[in-house]
C-alpha cells in the first residue's frame, strides 16, 4: 500500500528543512525527499544569518536535520524522478518507492554554471567568489578581480567596490564598447580599474589565488576574484507539473503568490526554487510562509469536507 503523507517536502536545504519544521510541528505526517546537493556546499562559512553568522552551510543543514527529526519529520536520501497528479500527489523516487502526497513543497534550489576559465571551478567558495554579501567582509581591502560575463557584470564590479579599492574589472569576453557611457563613469568615479583581453587562467600558488593571466600573457596579482555563476533554476518537477514560469535576467521561475503557492492547486515552490537571489535567511523565511499556508489550507479543506457530511 503506498504511504500516504499531508505534505512532501522535494529538497532538503534551508527552505525545504523550515518548511518540514513548521508541518511537523502542527502536526503533519511530512517526509522530506533530499538528493544532498546544496548549492552553498561549495563555501566554508555562511554569512548574513542573524544568531548563525559564520557557520558552516553543512553544520547548519545538519541541525535542521535533527530539529525536523524531534517532530516525527521523516528525511529520506533520494531524488523524486517524478510527480503526478490526481486526488493526491503521487511521488516518484529513484529509489523505486513512490508514495503520496496532499500538498507539495518543492525546494530544489538551482544549480551554478561557472564559467570556463581554468581554475575558477577549483577555487570556487575559496578565493573565487560570486556573493560579496556572503563573503565581502571576509575578503575586504585585499586585491580584487571581477571577471566578466556579459556587460551587466559592471554592476558586480560596482558593487564589491564597497569591499575594496583596489578592484579590477577584467572585461574577458565583453568589448568595452559594449559599455554604456553611465558604466564609464561609474567605474571610474569608484576607482574601478577595466582591463580589455580575455583572461586565460587563474594563477595559483601554495593552494592560493594570486593572479589573473590575459591571453596575452599579462598576469595582474589578485588574491580574490568575483565571478557571476550562470544560474540553472531546477524546475524540472515544477515543468511536467503545468506549473506557469517566468523568464528573468537569472532564469525562469515560477510564479508564485506571496506565500509560495504556484500556478498549480496544492503545489509551493521556496528557496532558490523561485529565484536567484534567494539567501540562506530568505529561504528559511520562504519555507515558513510555505508551510503555514499549507497548514492552513489543509485544515480549511478538511473541515468544508466534514461540513458538506
Amino acid at each position: 500500500m503506498t504511504e500516504r503523507y499531508a505534505a512532501v517536502v522535494v529538497g532538503g536545504g534551508t527552505a525545504g528543512l523550515s518548511a518540514a519544521l513548521v508541518l511537523g510541528r502542527a502536526r503533519h505526517r511530512t517526509l522530506v525527499v533530499d538528493a544532498g546537493e546544496p548549492r552553498n556546499a561549495p563555501a566554508a562559512h555562511m554569512q548574513g544569518y542573524l544568531s548563525r553568522d559564520g557557520m558552516p552551510p553543512a553544520d547548519f543543514l545538519a541541525v535542521g536535520r535533527e530539529e525536523i527529526a524531534r517532530y516525527g519529520v521523516e528525511l529520506v536520501r533520494d531524488l523524486v524522478v517524478e510527480v503526478d497528479k490526481g486526488e493526491d500527489f503521487a511521488v516518484v523516487l529513484a529509489g523505486g518507492r513512490t508514495v503520496r502526497a496532499r500538498r507539495l513543497v518543492i525546494a530544489t534550489g538551482l544549480k551554478d554554471e561557472l564559467p570556463a576559465v581554468p581554475g575558477v571551478a577549483e577555487r570556487f567558495g575559496r578565493d573565487v567568489l560570486h556573493c560579496p554579501f556572503c563573503h565581502g567582509w571576509e575578503v575586504r581591502d585585499q586585491p580584487f578581480g571581477v571577471l566578466a560575463s556579459s556587460p551587466a557584470s559592471v554592476h558586480q564590479a560596482l558593487i564589491v567596490s564597497q569591499w575594496s579599492k583596489d578592484v579590477r574589472f577584467f572585461l574577458h569576453t565583453v568589448a568595452e564598447e559594449e559599455l554604456s557611457d553611465q558604466d564609464l563613469r561609474r567605474l571610474a568615479a569608484a576607482g574601478v580599474d577595466v582591463v580589455p583581453g580575455e583572461v586565460a587562467e587563474l594563477v595559483v600558488e601554495d593552494d592560493r589565488l594570486t593572479g589573473v593571466r590575459l591571453g596575452d600573457g599579462t598576469t595582474h596579482a589578485r588574491s580574490v576574484l568575483f565571478v557571476a555563476p550562470r544560474p540553472v533554476p531546477r524546475t524540472g518537477l515544477l515543468e511536467r507539473l503545468g506549473a506557469e514560469l517566468h523568464e528573468t535576467p537569472f532564469g525562469a521561475y515560477p510564479v508564485v503568490d506571496p506565500t509560495g503557492l504556484t500556478t498549480v492547486p496544492g503545489v509551493w515552490a521556496a528557496g532558490n526554487a523561485i529565484g536567484f537571489a534567494e539567501q540562506v535567511v530568505h529561504a528559511a523565511s520562504g519555507g515558513y510562509r510555505a508551510a503555514s499556508a499549507i497548514v492552513g489550507d489543509l485544515l480549511m479543506t478538511d473541515l468544508d469536507a466534514a461540513a458538506q457530511d
